[in-house]
C-alpha cells in the first residue's frame, strides 16, 4: 500500500478519549498496510486560548513572539497523540514543524509554506513509524516558529502529502461534503465526488468544510484528498474512498467524475458588508486608485459593480469586502479620497452572500436565469451579482439567507 497523511482537528483532538479515538483510525490505517504521517490540530479552544493570553499581555504584541505562543498547542497534540499510539503498540513519534522541516515565508501569523523537506520523515515511515506532525506552522527565514492561520492545519497536511507523494484524508466533525449546510437544509446529500474547482469556490464562498489554500495545494499538485469524519466507526474495515468505496467525499480532477450534476451545491455567507462610492469620476485609473489601497491592506473585495451616470461623467461603484473589515476599508478610502475623488460613500451590514457552485454550468444553458426566477417567486430582492464559469453568486438581505438556500436547493433539484 501506498502513503497516506491523515489529518484531524481541533474537534477530533478534543480530549484524551477522542485522541484514542483518533489513535484507534490511525491504527486501522496502519493494520491495512499504508504509510502514516498523522497532522492535527490544537485541541478544541486551546488556540483561542492562547490567542486571547497574547492580546492580555499586550494590545501590540510583537507577531514573532505571538507565532511562539499559539504554535504551542499544536505541539502537545502532537505529543499526546504520539503517546496514545505508543501505549497501543504503534510506533509513533511526534515532529514539530521545524524538525520536518516546513519551511515557510517570515509572515509571521499567516505565512506561506515555501518547501517541505520530507527526507527524514519518509525514511522513518519506511520504517514502519507512524509521524505525528504539527499542523499549522513551519519555520522562517529567521529560523524562527511561524503559524499558517486560521485553518493551516488543513494547508500543511496537503502541503505534506504532496512532499511525500501520498493520499490525504481529512477527518471533521461531518462526514463529506453535502450539497449545503444541513442545517439550514436537512435533505441535503453528500457528495461522493467534487471537482477541485468545485470545491475551492464551496470553500471559499462559505462552506466550512476545507480551507481554500488547501484546496488551492491540492489542486496545484494535484493531492488526493478526501473529507471523512472522526466519528465513524474507526475500528471497522478499511475503507480508503480514494479506491472508489469509501465513506467520504473525494475531492478530484473534474475528469474523474463519471456523472457531472449541472449544481453541485449552495454556499452562503452572512458575513459581509456593501461599501458604495457614489459620484466617482469616471476616468482610467480610478479603479486602481480604489482597490490598489485596499489591495495593500491586505483587504479581498469580492462582489464589483459600476454604474455609469447618463452623462459619462461620473460612476457610482458598490463592491463586498468582508464584515470584519469594514472599518478598515472605510479608513483606507477616506484616506485615498483626494487620489480618488469621490462624492460620499455609503455602507451597511445585514447582507449575505448566497452562491450556486458547479461545473456544469460550462456546457448548460438557463442557470442563472432559474436562479432569478426562484428568489423572484418567494420576494427576495436581488442587491448585487456576480459571476464566473462555475459560480453564480447574488448578495441579498442577510434575514432572507436560510430561505434562499432552502429554495435554491429544490430547484435545482439537489434534495435528498
Amino acid at each position: 500500500m501506498g502513503r497516506l497523511v491523515m489529518k484531524f482537528g481541533g474537534t477530533s483532538m478534543g480530549d484524551i478519549e477522542r485522541i484514542r479515538t483518533v489513535a484507534q483510525h490511525v491504527a486501522r490505517e496502519v493494520a491495512a498496510g499504508h504509510g502514516v504521517a498523522v497532522v492535527v490540530s490544537a485541541m478544541s479552544g486551546q488556540t483561542d486560548r492562547m490567542v486571547g493570553l497574547c492580546r492580555e499581555a499586550s494590545a501590540m504584541h510583537d507577531a514573532r513572539e505571538y507565532d511562539a505562543v499559539v504554535a504551542t498547542g499544536e505541539q502537545v497534540s502532537a505529543g499526546l497523540l504520539a503517546i496514545v499510539l505508543q501505549q497501543q503498540g504503534i510506533a509513533a513519534r511526534s515532529w514539530s514543524g521545524w524538525q520536518v522541516p516546513v519551511k515557510t515565508d517570515g509572515v509571521h501569523g499567516s505565512a506561506r509554506i515555501l518547501d517541505i523537506d520530507a527526507t527524514d520523515l519518509r525514511a522513518r515511515m519506511e520504517e514502519g513509524q507512524v509521524a505525528v506532525v504539527t499542523g499549522f506552522q513551519g519555520i522562517g527565514p529567521d529560523n524562527r516558529v511561524t503559524t499558517l492561520g486560521r485553518g493551516g492545519s488543513d494547508t500543511s497536511a496537503v502541503a505534506l502529502a504532496a512532499a511525500l507523494d501520498a493520499q490525504c484524508d481529512i477527518y471533521t466533525d461531518v462526514n463529506g461534503v453535502y450539497t449545503t449546510d444541513p442545517r439550514v437544509v436537512p435533505g441535503a446529500r453528500k457528495l461522493d465526488r467534487i471537482s477541485y474547482e468545485e470545491m475551492l469556490e464551496l470553500a471559499s464562498l462559505g462552506a466550512k468544510v476545507l480551507q481554500t489554500r488547501s484546496v488551492e495545494l491540492a489542486m496545484v499538485y494535484k493531492v488526493p484528498l478526501q473529507v471523512r469524519s472522526t466519528f465513524e466507526a474507526p475500528d471497522g474495515p478499511n475503507q480508503n474512498s480514494h479506491n472508489g468505496d469509501g465513506p467520504g467525499t473525494i475531492v478530484c480532477d473534474e475528469e474523474d467524475i463519471v456523472e457531472q450534476q449541472v449544481v453541485s451545491g449552495i454556499a452562503y455567507s452572512k458575513d459581509e458588508a456593501q461599501v458604495s462610492l457614489r459620484r466617482v469620476k469616471d476616468k482610467p485609473g480610478v479603479s486602481a486608485a480604489i482597490f490598489g489601497p485596499l489591495a495593500e491592506s491586505d483587504i479581498s473585495v469580492d462582489m464589483i459593480v459600476q454604474n455609469v451616470s447618463a452623462d459619462g461623467e461620473t460612476a457610482n461603484l458598490t463592491f463586498t469586502v468582508a464584515e470584519k473589515d469594514l472599518p478598515r476599508a472605510l479608513g483606507v478610502l477616506e484616506k485615498a479620497s483626494e487620489a480618488i475623488g469621490y462624492g460620499e460613500v455609503t455602507h451597511g451590514t445585514g447582507v449575505a452572500k448566497v452562491s450556486v457552485i458547479g461545473v456544469g454550468m460550462r456546457s448548460h444553458a438557463g442557470v442563472a436565469s432559474e436562479m432569478f426566477k426562484a428568489l423572484a417567486e418567494k420576494g427576495i430582492n436581488i442587491q448585487l451579482i456576480t459571476t464566473s464559469e462555475i459560480k453564480i453568486s447574488v448578495l441579498i438581505d442577510a434575514a432572507y439567507t436560510e430561505l434562499a438556500v432552502r429554495v435554491l436547493h429544490s430547484a435545482y433539484g439537489l434534495d435528498g
